[in-house]
């Protein structure tokens, strides 16, 4: 092993920044943190940081957390103010999280997942960003006030990560762009071979 000579610098290994959206998608609001994720993926951000569309999957999301040094969630989060409202808080803050932070209806929560990593690795300094929902119903498309939040959203979780979101000011001013399949001519039609009416 070579020597460092006096005055040499180590090198530190940049933090891993994880930008985490979660959600079910088929349920408009409930969605949030997967349209969040779907509109930060081509920002120009550097290497050290990911943005991860996490959706529901619960346990399934802990290798990914235990990759990040710092993580920052967006989800759907209850808090009972107006729809659209966005709430930020870093779960150390809150050891169990009261109604106000009662995240949704995940399998289970974010901050399980982070807590499990604590039996392995000092967790990731994790902050929650909340989006209060307007309509939790069957649909791939936010409601009316949350998708007016939206661009609102992305600056917060650009400011928690340490940039100044008037340098991103060209991405948050586009439209914003719908997860999900993308069809060019409709939905594919499933052939199954069975005829006549289908009773549900």
């Amino acid at each position: 092993m070579k020597r460092l000579e006096k005055g040499t610098a180590l090198l530190e290994k940049p933090e891993r920044i994880m930008i985490l959206g979660i959600g079910n998608l088929l349920l408009g609001d409930e969605g949030i943190g997967v349209h969040a994720a779907e509109n930060l993926q081509d920002f120009p951000f550097p290497d050290n940081f990911e943005v991860v569309e996490g959706g529901t999957d619960g346990f399934k999301l802990f290798h990914l957390v235990m990759e990040a040094d710092r993580l920052i969630v967006v989800d759907c989060v209850r808090g009972g103010d107006e729809p659209g409202s966005v709430y930020r808080f870093d779960i150390t803050d809150v050891d169990h999280p009261p109604d106000l932070f009662r995240t949704s209806v995940h399998q289970i929560g974010i901050t399980e997942v982070v807590s499990l990593t604590g039996t392995m690795r000092t967790p990731p300094r994790t902050t929650i960003i909340g989006v209060e929902p307007g309509d939790i119903s069957m649909s791939m498309e936010l409601s009316g006030r949350v998708q007016v939040a939206l661009p609102r959203v992305l600056g917060i979780v650009l400011e928690t990560a340490g940039f100044d979101p008037e340098e991103y000011r060209e991405y948050l001013n586009r439209p914003m762009v719908q997860p999900g399949p993308k069809y060019t001519d409709g939905p594919p039609v499933m052939e199954t071979g069975i005829q006549g009416d289908v009773e549900s």
